[in-house]
């Protein structure tokens, strides 16, 4: 045995019989020492274990809303609601009372009659088409392009003019709650320096098109200028790309083949009118005896990266196409409406499984880039279409606007919902105006009732980009005077 091991028992046994230490009797209840004797007074002063402070925790910006509409999970409100955000991301949601014992932030913004959404998807842009907004009005699709559109890009097309009106219609999609814009346009790295001068992320576009533009003179150029785009924004946070062959009736099987190739490659989307008119699926029978999907399918652009832009004359087929390949359509209603190319079938494609976007077109055939006017009308058309008033229910349409064009941008891990871990990109609407009152249904009412005006704030990776008051509207208060010169100095251009 060791020979400390003996003292320290008998070291254990002296502290033992000489605390005190006592336990109730079990026959009178009196408490007597394990000695036998009355205990000695205690020495040591009174003593409680200290109560665990909680720990307050740092964010950049709390977003307090009486509501939080957050699309995942699918139908949930979320009442007196704070939005915590740190780093450019959400850190946490969570009731008001809980956020300010739990969190501190230099910046606390208090919505106590507003909603907070994720930011709106405009899956389909033309940003810098609104520099010839107003042009052609009442003209069918083909004679609007090529005897108005058409003439007016040549004469102005440019990194400029591209960079210039972005940044015009980022504007004005920021101040209607778009955070993220898909564009499909010429000069694509302008229209993403616009698009971000304006504080949008974007996804841009490498256009293929079947004749040349100022961008690029034959189908190879198109090709190489495309795939250059893509490697130049690979990896990056705000800007995305797209591999964009402009639409089957300018496009040959060799270009959509190639396109197939490199969103193949790079795994990128690819961005394309499709099934716009009667005409075109008319044309597509006539010129290769099948219809604009099935030769989608033959060149290998049918899969789930495919963005089928309008969508408007998609047969049963074609729809049941798309959905076992997972692709998307984007519904452009206004633009489709004005034009008069008919109207999606957006009930089939919620039924049969299609990832389903909203869309505004460019200003020039809609003629305003309002995501939340463009759902309520892809909500109430869809109602009409299918003659069945539950079709198209609200929570399917604000994700349609939303989450649906994230996932069809292959985004939706970042953007499209309000949850832990994603950006912080999101807009407040006020639901105490004379229009919204009483709320009874805060998402029904803010697609039926609200309208774009009620969009009072809007947020990209934690960042105000757009904010109404009585003082400015933007963070740059000559934006709007810049906006005025630009819109008149390219206006006197056509």
């Amino acid at each position: 045995m060791h020979a400390g091991a003996g003292r320290l028992r008998q070291y254990q046994k002296r502290v033992i019989l000489s605390a005190s230490i006592h336990f109730p009797s079990r026959t009178n209840g009196r408490r007597e020492s394990l000695s036998g004797v009355s205990p000695a007074p205690s020495l040591l002063p009174p003593f409680s274990f200290p109560q665990k402070r909680k720990e307050v925790l740092n964010a950049d910006t709390i977003i307090e809303a009486r509501w939080v509409i957050p699309v995942a999970p699918k139908g949930v409100i979320l009442e007196n609601t704070s939005v915590v955000i740190a780093d450019g991301r959400i850190i946490d949601l969570l009731p008001i009372s809980e956020a300010r014992t739990k969190y501190s932030a230099p910046e606390v913004v208090s919505l106590p009659e507003s909603a907070l959404l994720p930011g709106f998807v405009n899956l389909h842009s033309h940003a810098a088409m609104n520099l010839v907004r107003g042009l052609g009005a009442d003209l069918p699709l083909m004679d609007w392009l090529t005897k108005k559109i058409w003439p007016a890009e040549g004469k102005l097309m440019s990194p400029e003019f591209v960079r210039e009106g972005s940044w015009l219609a980022g504007l004005e999609m920021a101040a209607g709650g778009v955070t993220t814009t898909s564009d499909h346009y010429f000069f694509p790295k302008a229209a993403a320096e616009g698009l971000r001068s304006a504080g949008l992320r974007c996804a841009v576009s490498g256009i293929v098109i079947g004749f040349p533009s100022a961008w690029a003179k034959n189908n190879a150029e198109y090709l190489e200028k495309s795939e250059a785009l893509i490697r130049e924004f690979e990896g990056d946070r705000f800007i995305r790309t797209t591999i964009a062959p402009h639409a089957p009736y300018t496009v040959s099987d060799d270009s959509l083949k190639a396109c197939a190739a490199i969103s193949d490659r790079y795994g990128v989307p690819i961005h394309m009118h499709v099934n716009e008119t009667a005409g075109e699926v008319a044309d597509s029978l006539r010129d290769h005896g099948e219809r604009p999907i099935e030769r989608l399918r033959r060149c290998g652009l049918l899969n789930d990266r495919l963005i089928a832009v309008h969508s408007v004359h998609a047969n049963d087929d074609d729809i049941r196409a798309m959905a076992a390949a997972r692709s998307s359509a984007c519904h452009c209603p206004c633009s489709n409406l004005k034009l008069a190319s008919g109207f999606a079938p957006v009930a089939k494609f919620l039924a049969a499984g299609v990832n389903l976007g909203i869309g505004t077109d460019g200003a020039a055939s809609n003629d305003k880039l309002d995501m939340l006017g463009e759902t309520r009308l892809a909500a109430m058309l869809a109602k009409a279409v299918a003659g069945d008033p539950t079709a198209a229910p609200v929570f399917d349409m604000l994700e349609a606007a939303t989450l649906g064009g994230a996932r069809a941008l292959k985004w939706e891990r970042e953007i499209g919902s309000l949850e832990k871990g994603k950006a912080a990109d999101m807009f407040a609407i006020c639901l105490g105006t004379p229009e919204s009152l009483p709320v009874q249904d805060p998402a029904a009412q803010i697609l039926y009732s609200a309208g774009r005006e009620c969009i009072t704030h809007t947020w990209v990776d934690g960042s105000l980009i757009m904010e109404k008051s009585q003082q400015t509207v933007y963070p740059d208060p000559q934006a709007i005077e810049r906006a005025r010169s630009l819109a008149a100095k390219w206006q006197s251009r056509i």
